[in-house]
């Protein structure tokens, strides 16, 4: 299998990466992994951030990825056995956080993605021992099959993130992907980032779609699908899902954390919505 890196997944983990380098305290997120995780191309892709940081795709992209880490992150409690993590990309929390050892983690991904990051992976000397490796294509694959032969409990809750993902996904792959998620346990709960129509966006988030979206494209990697809340409220309820809320950027983390002194401020370009799986 041909390994491939996905582009995305790269800046990802740079912006999460450079938020320690380049941006000051309070950190919206820590990933303390995410650099050692980049190999050979860290200083490269940490480097842009040193360099052009104030840039709107660069501090942007710092701000997305850590905020909807934090989030995320923060909803992992006692009260879930299993973390899923879809399009898991160069996430690190298997890596990095205490709660792995704690819980069963399952990275879901493209088969040659997944055989990419082990290789870095293996590169930096991360332990995989805490993390169930799922490969599956959203567009093709069966995702709770996948799951449950790599030991996942359908019967026991999970909280399941879908972040970074949906907005390169045809609207057909994420309902069959929904589809399948609401037949896990009742109280399963989703945290899924999602891209607003241009309408709905603001002013830095229209500036930043405009250099963002046109960079993703000629990566090969462009927009497919982008919802209203009430359009993504409606799908999710749909595949059994209740909405708990949707989030934007500004009030994902405590408010305390945008009193700061550098370039990075919230943009309402992709929100996150939290849904429960129905009894």
């Amino acid at each position: 299998m041909e390994k491939v890196p996905s582009r995305t997944a790269m800046m990802a983990a740079a912006g999460r990466a450079a938020h320690l380098i380049v941006d000051r305290e309070p950190h919206l997120f820590q990933d303390t992994v995410a650099e050692a995780l980049l190999g050979a191309r860290a200083a490269e892709l940490v480097g842009y951030h040193r360099k052009f940081g104030d840039h709107p795709i660069l501090s942007g992209t710092r701000t997305q990825v850590n905020v909807r880490s934090r989030y995320t992150e923060d909803r992992l409690s006692a009260s879930f056995t299993q973390y899923v993590i879809l399009g898991a990309g160069l996430d690190t929390f298997a890596y990095r956080s205490p709660l792995a050892r704690a819980i069963a983690v399952y990275e879901v991904d493209h088969p040659a993605t997944q055989s990419w990051k082990q290789e870095l992976l293996t590169a930096a000397g991360l332990d995989t021992a805490a993390v169930e490796f799922v490969g599956v294509n959203f567009e093709v694959g069966d995702l709770a099959a996948g799951l449950v032969a790599h030991g996942f409990d359908p019967d026991q809750q999970a909280l399941v993130s879908w972040l970074g993902v949906s907005m390169y996904l045809t609207e057909s792959a994420i309902a069959a992907t929904l589809a399948s998620l609401g037949q896990l346990a009742p109280g399963t709960e989703l945290i899924m980032e999602y891209a607003l129509p241009p309408e709905l966006r603001d002013e830095p988030g229209r500036v930043y779609a405009e250099f963002a979206l046109g960079a993703t494209a000629q990566q090969g990697e462009p927009w497919l699908s982008v919802f209203t809340p009430e359009q993504l409220t409606l799908l999710l309820e749909r595949h059994g899902f209740a909405v708990a809320e949707h989030v934007s950027q500004r009030e994902a983390v405590d408010a305390a954390l945008w009193q700061r002194r550098d370039a990075l401020h919230p943009a309402d370009l992709c929100r996150l919505v939290r849904a429960t799986v129905r009894q």
